[in-house]
């Protein structure tokens, strides 16, 4: 392959599964590759079907893998709003979606490389049969993280927890005890990840972590000003910016009461899958109603039907985009959720974030640490909720620094421009010869 087939022709098989927040990102990504000309395949749950058509790729069901054909609570994998324990949460994550079915998506995706070549398999950096996938196939494998790294980058904390860098050697004790617990829980996974590997003849690993290394581009589509900093990249990593894709079936346009045109707006927003978070926003409510504010809260298609008292201050819109209400909004209340915080970080509105797992602990934490807003628990009380909100709206620091991480993130330059360049240049070097498959 030429230098000018590498920028102009690619033939690209990407892949993703249904878990709410990495779908937009992901159909961000295709968005981008097919308007640059590329050739884009992508195998998905059937529920992203017509959304990965509009973005300009062919769509492939998953066959033998685990496919949603819908968004309802009933179909997700993991309903990990079933259990207040993070750890059943993520060994349920692991058995069902993870690396459980790695030997199915291993074998669609390889039939999918067997019906039609692709230069390039662009992964999921949590579904390890794309991984493997590719270390069969021989073919140059990228992984996109649709928010931070779930692998611990030089210098940062473990995953999951939410702990801010280390300061001291008490930090560097707790970071190394809860990584070598991290470890031990992804490696109770690992006969189940060798025997797929011994399926496709592939030498067993010794530890879990080991299988993404054979990707030999991890695309973390987040910005570098946001996350925590680090003293040096491995090589492989790459920041390729946010990728706010708009969700297809936020259409709802939200205008402000001409009487309220001069209160401050607040945003409320808490996901776009069930994580059993209706208590939280009814609290979120309760705690807003009656300032000299106006709230819009938005619901999305898992919450659709979601019955929640309104007092006169506050409006709820099932399908919202948010967007235009953050060119408006003064504070963002939220879970914390990848996609929802860096939107209003893109737009510098400060956060009330409130985690409720999977990642969030990890974006509270840095919004935290660049004091662009401020971290509560998720039973916070009404009122704890609303003395953060006044806290935000009477304190310019939140706002000032907000809005420089704004700046900083536009500065870095447009995500989708960024993850086509990445692509195109891997591509290009593993065709040069300066890259190995795996």
């Amino acid at each position: 392959m030429n230098a000018t087939d590498a920028r102009s022709n690619l033939r690209i098989l990407a892949v993703c599964w249904e878990g709410g927040g990495n779908v937009p990102p992901t159909l961000g990504a295709v968005r981008a590759l097919a308007g640059r000309g590329h050739n884009v395949r992508l195998i998905a749950d059937d529920t992203m079907r017509a959304e990965v058509i509009d973005a300009g790729a062919r769509f492939l069901p998953w066959k033998r893998a685990p496919n949603r054909s819908d968004r309802s609570p009933e179909s997700c994998y993991v309903r990990d709003w079933e259990t207040s324990d993070p750890l059943a949460g993520f060994q349920r994550a692991c058995e069902r979606v993870f690396v459980g079915p790695a030997q199915f998506h291993a074998e669609d995706i390889l039939e999918a490389l067997a019906t039609e070549p692709a230069d390039i398999l662009l992964g999921a950096d949590m579904l390890f049969g794309s991984m493997l996938a590719g270390e069969i196939a021989k073919v140059p494998t990228a992984l996109l993280a649709s928010n931070i790294s779930l692998w611990p980058l030089p210098g940062h904390p473990p995953f999951g927890p939410g702990f801010q860098p280390a300061r001291s050697v008490a930090d560097r004790t707790r970071d190394a005890e809860v990584s070598a617990t991290a470890e031990r829980q992804w490696d109770g996974f690992l006969p189940c990840l060798n025997a797929t590997r011994a399926h496709f003849g592939l030498a067993p690993l010794f530890h879990v972590r080991e299988q993404p290394l054979s990707a030999g581009r991890h695309l973390l589509a987040t910005s570098r000003s946001f996350d925590f900093p680090t003293e040096h990249l491995p090589d492989h990593v790459r920041y390729v910016g946010p990728l706010l894709e708009m969700p297809s079936w936020a259409h709802e346009r939200w205008t402000s009461p001409l009487a309220h045109e001069m209160r401050p707006l607040v945003l409320v927003s808490f996901s776009t899958t069930n994580q059993g978070q209706a208590d939280v926003l009814q609290r979120a409510i309760s705690g807003l109603a009656g300032e000299p504010i106006e709230v819009v809260v938005t619901l999305g298609k898992a919450l659709e039907g979601l019955r929640l008292r309104s007092p006169a201050n506050v409006t709820i819109l099932p399908n919202a985009a948010h967007d235009e209400i953050l060119t408006k909004a003064s504070v963002v209340v939220t879970h914390g959720g990848h996609g929802t915080v860096l939107r209003s970080l893109s737009h510098g509105v400060p956060l009330v974030v409130l985690p409720m797992g999977r990642d969030q602990n990890d974006n509270a934490a840095r919004v935290d640490y660049h004091g662009v807003g401020l971290r509560l628990d998720p039973s916070a009380s009404p009122q704890m909720l609303g003395e953060a909100v006044r806290r935000i709206l009477s304190e310019s620091s939140f706002s000032e620094r907000a809005s420089a991480l704004r700046r900083a993130i536009a500065e870095e330059g447009p995500g989708p421009a960024r993850l086509v360049a990445e692509i195109e240049d891997f591509v290009l070097r593993y065709s040069q010869g300066a890259l190995s498959a795996a």
